[in-house]
């Protein structure tokens, strides 16, 4: 029994023994180990570091050669700017030298000219005083030469009988005037007898509404706020609207309306056509004023047709040329003598139609010619030969209408032969709708020839491309071609219009010359 308690303490003594000997084993182990481990970790710390520290090295060394570059290429560019600018400078000296140069030129030639005009002065002098001699010399001779005949008073035989002879024939040729007078006169009191006849059924079958042109249209507004928005910043608006229409636009204390003014007819409605769109539409802008005003004008071309064709209609006329019935219907824009122009001619062919059926003649024909007798006036402005009456006749043929057509609008005034009774009694029916009360005014149609003068004058310029008389013909404006007109030439072009002016027209007060010169560059982004 004790046997077995010895071994049993004995085997549980090698026991502990062995789990000791196993776990210094199982530690020393372990230090082994992580001795090892840590000696990895610090050698892969220290390859780690290194590699980073290459890196950072590297990336300087980029970051150096980029900043480097960006230097280079900021010096480079800094070099092609100063470049520029000094070639931009070079440039400009050269053009004002060139200016100058010009400008110089200018001063000599005006000089030359100031010369020659001087000697020109001093020769027409000199002309005169040698023809105001040599016109004493010749009163002399003629004194002379009376004195000589009343010396010489006798006749011979021969001629004494051809001075009765001659005193004979001028006495039956009085007696043979005398009697052709009477004649004549008794003719004409028993035509005029049967003309008033004709003419007062004529107009007592005519009767139509009539009415004065004037200069000014108003335009209703929705607010008063509108006319700021017209107006625009520092006016730009406005001038651009006045300067595509060519009309005044004319803004005061009148509530919700504006007034636009201009001698001509179809400015003015263009421009009214233009506002009403604006206002409606709402987007007031240059650029938009420009489009608009086509848009109008393109507009006013369908008006006109349209006017043209509904005249024709009610007159019971058929069969008239497009173009034709367009410059009919533009007649409702123009004036004579404060007579409307298209009113004035619808009068005429009514009045021509019942004189020709009270002849016998063909009336339709005849209401041709009265309501093509003025279309000479929508294009004579545009022409620069011949008198509306002339210029309508060679329209009227042009456009396919009768040689007694043409001929009596052509001869209405008396500036061609009359070939036909209609040519006398569209004269008759223009002369009664011109005279009878009430239908003309001299003092509007006076200004508003004036004011075509002064837009002719303008126009008589090379390189003018438009003109506008405004301010009631104190203003004159005149736009140029920008490729045919420089700054220099621009100013005097001015001047030379205003000398001429001055020279050929006669008008109250000053009239303001101003030319201008825009240069545009436009491109279209596709």
């Amino acid at each position: 029994m004790n046997i077995d308690v010895n071994n049993v303490y004995l085997h549980s003594f090698i026991l502990s023994i062995s789990a000791i000997v196993i776990f210094f084993a199982g530690y020393l182990l372990r230090w082994f180990f992580a001795g090892k481990n840590l000696k990895e970790a610090e050698e892969k710390a220290k390859n780690l570091l290194e590699g980073a520290e290459n890196n950072a090295e590297k990336r300087k060394n980029e970051v150096e050669l980029q900043g480097k570059d960006l230097m280079i290429k900021l010096r480079q560019d800094f070099e092609e700017e100063i470049k520029d600018r000094r070639d931009e400078t070079l440039g400009a000296e050269k053009r004002m030298a060139q200016k100058e140069e010009n400008l110089d030129k200018r001063v000599d030639l005006l000089e030359h000219k100031e010369k020659d005009i001087n000697n020109r002065l001093t020769g027409l002098q000199e002309s005169e005083k040698k023809n105001q001699e040599s016109s004493d010399e010749l009163k002399k001779v003629i004194e002379e030469e009376k004195k000589r005949l009343q010396s010489i008073s006798s006749m011979t035989e021969e001629e004494a009988k051809k001075f009765l002879l001659s005193r004979v024939d001028e006495d039956l040729l009085q007696e043979k005037s005398t009697r052709i007078r009477k004649l004549e006169e008794e003719i004409k009191e028993e035509s005029e007898e049967k003309a008033r006849q004709i003419i007062s059924t004529a107009i007592q079958r005519c009767s139509s509404e009539h009415t004065a042109a004037s200069t000014v249209t108003v335009v209703m507004l929705p607010s008063d706020e509108m006319k700021g928005r017209i107006i625009g910043r520092e006016g730009r608006n406005i001038r651009a609207l006045e300067a595509a229409a060519g009309v005044d636009i004319i803004i005061d204390d009148t509530p919700e309306a504006v007034t636009i003014s201009g001698f001509d007819m179809f400015r003015r409605e263009i421009a009214k056509l233009a506002l009403e769109n604006l206002i409606a539409d709402g987007r007031i802008h240059p650029g938009r004023i420009e489009e608009v005003v086509q848009k109008a004008k393109k507009e006013m071309d369908k008006v006109i047709k349209d006017e043209g064709e509904k005249t024709a209609f009610d007159l019971g006329i058929h069969g008239m040329h497009i173009e034709l019935l367009k410059l009919v219907g533009r007649l409702k824009f123009r004036t004579s003598y404060g007579q409307n122009g298209l009113q004035h001619t619808k009068e005429v062919a009514m009045i021509i139609g019942s004189m020709a059926s009270q002849l016998g003649l063909d009336t339709k024909k005849a209401m041709r010619a009265g309501l093509l007798h003025d279309i000479g006036k929508v294009v004579s402005q545009d022409v620069e030969e011949g008198t509306h009456a002339v210029v309508g006749g060679t329209l009227s043929r042009k456009y396919g209408e009768c040689e007694e057509v043409a001929n009596a609008v052509e001869s209405h005034h008396e500036e061609v032969e009359m070939t036909s009774l209609y040519g006398a009694l569209v004269c008759a029916a223009d002369a009664i709708s011109a005279a009878r009360p009430g239908a003309r005014a001299e003092n509007l149609e006076t200004y508003v020839k004036r004011l075509e003068n002064l837009e002719k004058i303008a126009t008589s310029f090379k390189g003018v491309d438009k003109t506008f008389a405004l301010q009631a013909g104190r203003e004159i404006r005149i736009l140029v071609d920008p490729d045919k007109i420089n700054d220099d030439e621009s100013i005097v072009m001015a001047r030379d219009i205003r000398k001429k002016i001055e020279e050929e027209m006669e008008y109250p007060g000053q009239i303001k010359v101003i030319v201008l010169r825009e240069k545009r560059a436009v491109e279209f982004a596709k």
